[in-house]
């Protein structure tokens, strides 16, 4: 096994950040030197420089623009529509503050419209035409593939604020979403525990795309670590957008039969609401076999009868329902804000995990450039380094060197409300591995002792 050793196939250099370093000259520096220069120069060249001085002042208070990259329209329109919401919410709230270093936030919002082609031109739009100084977008796998390369040609800076299926390991990304450690792995520990139903048979049903695909890879390797038989593990993908799930459900209902088995799902779009429906019209309830959803959340249980949901589960890193003052304040101000702008139900509107991530992804970064002093990428992505912030479920903070988030891992019940009971949570914040133990355990990531993905 090799020790420490840089991936090859990357010549990026890392990034060094070291303690109390600053990014150029202090104040008391510049003025110094600038008297010098004043003293040495006549009137015409001190006119000359006062110009040059003035432009530059107009052009560190023109507002600082950047860019939302969610689906408004298509299969995952459903989804989201309220991250756009938030980062606007948090646009507004920090530009009433005085903005960043005294600019203004300026949005720049498209449509990618669920089309995955499009999202890469949409992204290459906001970092070359539109020079966004930083993006926040992207919900599916798929879509942060496809703005992938976009962003590490062009040394752009994308927040992705949705669970994911690790295995990525980018310099110009980072994820206020979780790692699998932090959602899919303990979401299946949890069912196999005594306190979870000791579950022993899994169908493992998603959409057809990478991030089911490898996190259930990533599953199987677990379920077959701890020993459940290969035979107790069924397997099922079914297209973006997909309707009929009757077929489906009868196999569950007979892989069901005579008990201990549970589903784990990875669907995701608007596919979610006939899967659901279909399930309960077979007589199928959560007593009979439990569904646990990684990409189901208050805001697309708000689309959905509830009432024959109750008792299924979700995993994620925060509910609607998490009892802290500043949660709840955070809650108040979206549907005031939804409401306030005449958006789709209004004061009716729910947070959930991904709201919450992109929502404090936005103050990280503004964090970061005012520690920064700049919008410049490279000096921002050291500043986000270590960064903490109090977010609506309790503090969160991000990795010094792989470009993810610590947060906790939190197991929840469906309400009849729609709402979640919280049954399970971390004793703490929860380190992210983008790269799984179970399939990938000698690499990692660090952007600061290595070039990104590494050898352990």
């Amino acid at each position: 096994m090799e020790s420490n050793k840089p991936d090859k196939a990357n010549p990026v250099e890392p990034d060094k950040v070291a303690a109390g370093e600053q990014e150029g000259p202090s104040r008391r520096e510049l003025l110094v030197k600038g008297g010098k220069v004043v003293a040495g120069i006549g009137v015409a060249s001190l006119l000359g420089n006062l110009g040059n001085w003035a432009l530059s002042y107009a052009a560190d208070k023109e507002p600082i623009k950047i860019g939302i990259l969610h689906s408004l329209s298509g299969t995952m329109a459903i989804s989201e529509v309220s991250l756009r919401d938030t980062v606007m919410m948090a646009v507004e709230e920090i530009n009433a503050k005085g903005g960043v270093m005294g600019r203004m936030i300026k949005p720049v919002v498209v449509d990618p419209a669920s089309n995955w082609d499009l999202f890469a031109e949409k992204a290459k739009q906001l970092l070359l035409q539109d020079k966004v100084a930083v993006v926040f977008g992207c919900w599916t796998s798929v879509s942060r593939k496809s703005v992938l390369p976009v962003f590490e040609k062009n040394n752009g800076l994308l927040f992705y604020p949705v669970q994911y299926e690790g295995e990525e390991c980018s310099r110009n990304v980072f994820y206020t979403g979780a790692a699998p450690n932090q959602q899919a792995v303990p979401a299946v520990d949890y069912l196999m525990s005594k306190e979870g139903g000791g579950f022993t048979k899994f169908y493992l049903l998603g959409t057809d795309y990478v991030y089911p695909r490898t996190t259930n890879k990533i599953l199987r390797a677990m379920l077959l670590a701890k020993k459940v038989p290969a035979d107790s593990i069924m397997e099922e993908y079914t297209p973006f957008h997909h309707q009929d799930y009757q077929t489906i459900c009868g196999k569950l209902k007979k892989f069901a039969a005579g008990g201990g088995a549970a589903v784990i799902s990875t669907i995701n779009g608007d596919s979610n609401v006939p899967f659901y429906k279909e399930f309960a019209n077979q007589g199928l309830r959560a007593e009979d076999a439990p569904i646990i959803a990684f990409s189901v959340a208050e805001d697309e249980l708000r689309g959905m009868d509830t009432s024959a949901l109750v008792g299924h589960l979700a995993a994620w890193n925060y509910f609607q329902s998490v009892d802290t003052p500043q949660n709840k304040k955070f809650v108040a101000d979206f549907k005031a804000y939804c409401k306030k702008n005449n958006l789709p139900d209004g004061e009716k509107r729910v947070t959930d995990d991904p709201i919450e991530a992109a929502y404090f992804g936005t103050y990280i970064w503004k964090q970061a450039v005012e520690k920064a002093g700049s919008t410049d990428v490279d000096k921002v992505r050291k500043a986000v380094y270590g960064s903490k912030f109090l977010a609506p479920g309790g503090e969160i903070m991000m990795d010094a060197a792989n470009h993810h988030t610590y947060r906790p891992v939190l197991i929840g019940e469906i309400l009849a409300d729609g709402q979640f009971k919280t049954v399970s949570r971390s004793k703490g914040l929860v380190k992210p591995e983008p790269w799984s133990e179970y399939t990938n355990p000698d690499k990692g990531c660090d952007w600061v002792a290595h070039q990104g993905t590494y050898q352990k």
